[in-house]
């Protein structure tokens, strides 16, 4: 048997001869019922379900898709269709979703449920071959997306649902939340029962060790035998089931795969031990498989739950964009939908909130914060005829905006595709148990065959016990919990150290040199305006304040942080957007706001301060004049001010062989001034999106790993495309999605820290791969010379794991903040 099973995987794929099984379903291999269906060929079938799919395969010539069944038939599931007609998925608002291409087609993303191996996404991908009308099919296997493009002439998507469900596929809109919730609660169901069992077997195990040559009663032994025995039968019917439809779907997929070794080991060991337990001696191995059942179980819990947290384009697009748009009708202002809003609506959008659309602006001028979607940290002035987009938030007065490109068509939309795209495209990191397991799979077996053969013709008896024994003993175990154990530790204290990392696969990318690019506004920068020169009395200041009290601009709340004082007088307060204000103040009269407001105000303005004001102008501030009873008293200047740790976070980035670059969306004159005392290689200003994202594709098409950290929608396609895309404290939430890396803390010296814990986990992964590998060549020596039982063979299994665990909470990873030499460059 398991020769043939090596055999299986190590040869090549049939050529679409398909079988059937004269005992079972021709398409599935379930129990056929009484009076079962039967095509012209005498093909039986468990359900009309399944001769339609055997009908479309065949037809479309896809008999490959059963080569291999007959091999190992056990575990094969019935598809079940659940007989819905899915009309919901041709629900007008749902196809305002959909992506329309230039050839007329659309595009739908669809949640399945039942995806869990490749063989899944090999039939769902060939959807197009069975189904006129649809031209493509492409299935996330991670986050169970299909992605189909169809002819809306030919097909609804309520019959591509119907198809899929036939071949046991429930599809579900994929803003549906319902499907990977209800896989993570089967999966906890299963973690359940095989924690109980393992944990009653310990039990039963226990009283049989403690008894065992100290003249126990046999009645009581033979008890707890068959006791453990009918207690291990839950964990392995149900809980184990993922690992025996995984070995299955690799022996199909021609894959070998973890769960295959895992399988056998847990099939060898539960037989063996039923055959001793059924003529009454030899060992049980009852404890170590339900204990072994329970804590892989845990592995794939904890997996599942990073699979968990992925979302689709449609939710963050909602998330940038608000939700619901204020329609105006009239002199009427109706809440509607943002999703319903058509091309040409006119809308209403106040201060404070975001805009839902883009287009532009029909009546009124205000000013935008486009900080999250362009970088710029300065708010831009827009008036009448100004285009606008999505996402931006106002942050001045009332307008009313023409709605020009909705929904999916806005540029938040097709920047979170690209983001979206570029995570397709990218290459994932393969760690390095992965990259061990399809030879150990393969060689575990082959050298339990080869046990077999050579102590056959010793004694049958030894042969199958030295067998168990090395498929015990090199249980992938050890090998498998070196990576995930140093991993989970490593993210546990990251995350208590308030970095929050996605996976293994970014913990090995951070270990490894690479190029960082940074973001400025919000990420090398505070992210909002700040005053950073003030030429006038402090008097003057606290006047200013005053004056700028309760005013929505963000300078006026910069210069309220700036000057804090005691409570003033204040009278005829002005306040006129994109110019600036004017009020009385404890009896002076206070002017705040640009040259031109200065000069339409009759207020003189002396060479000297033109000077200033060019001179703050031409180093990327943002002057401001300040005017007291019609004479100009006061200069200020705002800009972006630079994190504290930044200078010296960089300098220690520098020095990990890694060169810098920043790319903004700001001013150039703004980014020459803040990165000018910076260890950065490059910095470039007024850097669009889609820059950033070409500048980031760029280099890793020349075979250099990119570690992308931003904040804002402006970033998310880069970060996407980056080796490690790394948002920090107060970003966007496409931005999140986008990243592989989110700190809760602000500053960029987290960027530091992630990069010094990654490498310390890397090593603790080295460690505990170096043990498994040295463990599993001592433990296969001694079974297949006959030197280790089938006992010890288990008491050294969860022996090799606990040394495992030692290894992996030895690891200095993440346990103390890096020390920053504070001092200018």
């Amino acid at each position: 048997m398991i020769a043939a099973l090596a055999n299986l995987l190590l040869s090549p794929p049939a050529s679409g001869v398909t079988s059937s099984l004269e005992s079972g379903c021709a398409h599935c291999g379930a129990k056929l019922p009484a009076g079962p269906l039967r095509d012209d060929e005498g093909h039986a079938f468990c359900c009309a379900g399944c001769a339609t799919v055997f009908a479309a395969i065949q037809t479309a010539g896809l008999g490959a898709f059963y080569d291999g069944r007959d091999a190992l038939r056990d575990g094969a599931v019935p598809a079940r269709p659940s007989g819905r007609r899915f009309a919901e998925l041709d629900a007008p608002e749902l196809a305002r979703g959909f992506e329309a291409h230039e050839d007329g087609t659309l595009s739908a993303e669809l949640a399945l449920e039942g995806v869990h191996c490749a063989a899944c996404v090999w039939l769902v991908e060939r959807l197009p071959l069975v189904l006129r009308g649809v031209q493509d099919a492409r299935l996330d296997f991670a986050r169970s997306l299909v992605t189909v493009r169809f002819d809306p002439s030919l097909t609804k998507l309520s019959a591509v649902g119907s198809a899929l469900d036939r071949w046991g596929y429930t599809p579900h809109a994929a803003d549906s939340v319902g499907v990977t919730e209800k896989t993570d609660r089967a999966l906890l169901m299963r973690l359940g029962v095989a924690g109980a069992v393992a944990g009653n077997v310990m039990l039963m195990a226990l009283a049989l060790y403690s008894g065992a040559g100290r003249g126990a009663d046999a009645d009581y032994a033979t008890y707890f035998r068959y006791g453990s025995l009918i207690l291990s039968l839950p964990s392995l019917l149900y809980s184990a089931q993922v690992f025996f439809r995984g070995a299955w779907a690799s022996i199909r997929a021609r894959v070998p795969s973890m769960d295959l070794p895992i399988a056998i080991g847990i099939s060898a060991g539960f037989s063996s031990g039923a055959f001793n337990t059924l003529v009454g001696r030899g060992e049980i191995y009852f404890d170590t498989i339900t204990t072994l059942i329970f804590l892989l179980l845990v592995g794939r819990w904890l997996g599942q739950k990073q699979k968990l947290r992925a979302a689709s384009a449609a939710d963050f697009a909602q998330a940038l964009a608000p939700a619901t748009a204020r329609l105006v009708e009239g002199e009427e202002r109706h809440e509607v939908r943002a999703a319903t809003v058509e091309v040409g609506a006119l809308l209403e959008v106040l201060p404070g909130e975001r805009i839902p659309v883009d287009g532009r602006i029909e009546r009124g001028a205000s000013l935008l914060d486009t900080r999250l979607l362009t970088g710029e940290s300065t708010p831009v002035e827009v008036k009448p005829g100004d285009r606008v987009y999505a996402g931006t938030e106002n942050a001045g007065t009332a307008f009313l905006l023409l709605a020009e490109r909705v929904g999916r068509g806005t540029r938040v939309a097709e920047l979170v595709r690209s983001m979206e795209a570029a995570q397709r495209e990218r290459a994932p990191i393969v760690r390095t148990a992965d990259r061990l397991s399809a030879a150990f799979v393969v060689a575990v077996l082959l050298l339990a065959f080869a046990t077999v053969v050579i102590w056959w013709s010793v004694d049958p008896a030894l042969a199958v016990d030295h067998a168990v024994a090395l498929l015990v003993v090199t249980c992938p175990c050890a090998l498998g919990m070196a990576t995930p154990l140093a991993v989970s530790v490593a993210l546990a204290r990251a995350a208590r150290r308030g970095l929050l990392v996605k996976n293994g696969e970014t913990l090995e990318a951070l270990a490894r040199p690479a190029h960082l690019v940074f973001d400025k506004s919000g990420t090398l920068t505070v992210g909002r305006p700040e005053l950073i020169d003030w030429q006038g009395t402090p008097e003057l200041g606290r006047r200013v304040s005053a004056a700028e009290r309760g005013g929505d601009h963000p300078l006026a709340r910069a210069f309220c942080r700036a000057f804090a004082g005691p409570s003033l007088e204040l009278q005829n307060v002005n306040r006129m957007p994109g110019a600036g204000v004017r009020a009385k103040v404890d009896g002076h009269e206070i002017s705040i706001g640009t040259p031109e407001l200065m000069r339409a105000s009759g207020v003189d303005i002396a060479p000297s301060i033109e000077e200033r004001v060019r001179g703050h102008a031409a180093a990327g501030s943002t002057p401001v004049l300040v005017a007291e009873d019609g004479v100009v008293a006061g200069v200020a200047a705002f800009g972006d001010a630079l994190r504290p740790d930044a200078a010296a976070t960089l300098r220690e980035l520098e020095k990990l062989s890694s060169s810098i670059t920043v790319l903004s969306g700001d001013h150039p004159l703004v980014v020459e001034r803040v990165c000018k005392d910076l260890p950065v290689r490059e910095a470039r200003g007024a850097v669009s999106p889609e820059e950033k994202l070409a500048a980031v594709r760029a280099r890793i098409a020349r075979g250099e790993p990119v570690i992308m950290i931003g904040d804002g929608v402006n970033d998310a396609a880069a970060m996407s495309a980056a080796t490690v895309g790394f948002a920090v404290h107060g970003g966007a939430e496409a931005s999140l999605l986008a990243a592989s890396v989110f700190a809760t803390a602000p500053g960029v010296k987290p960027v530091l820290e992630a990069i010094r814990g990654a490498r310390a986990t890397l090593h603790a992964i080295q460690r505990g791969l170096a043990f498994s590998l040295i463990y599993n060549a001592v433990g296969v020596a001694l079974a297949m010379t006959g030197q280790l039982s089938p006992l010890v063979a288990a008491v050294m299994m969860p022996l090799s794991s606990l040394t495992v665990l030692t290894s992996a909470l030895r690891s200095r990873a993440f346990v103390a903040p890096p020390p920053l030499e504070d001092k200018s460059s």
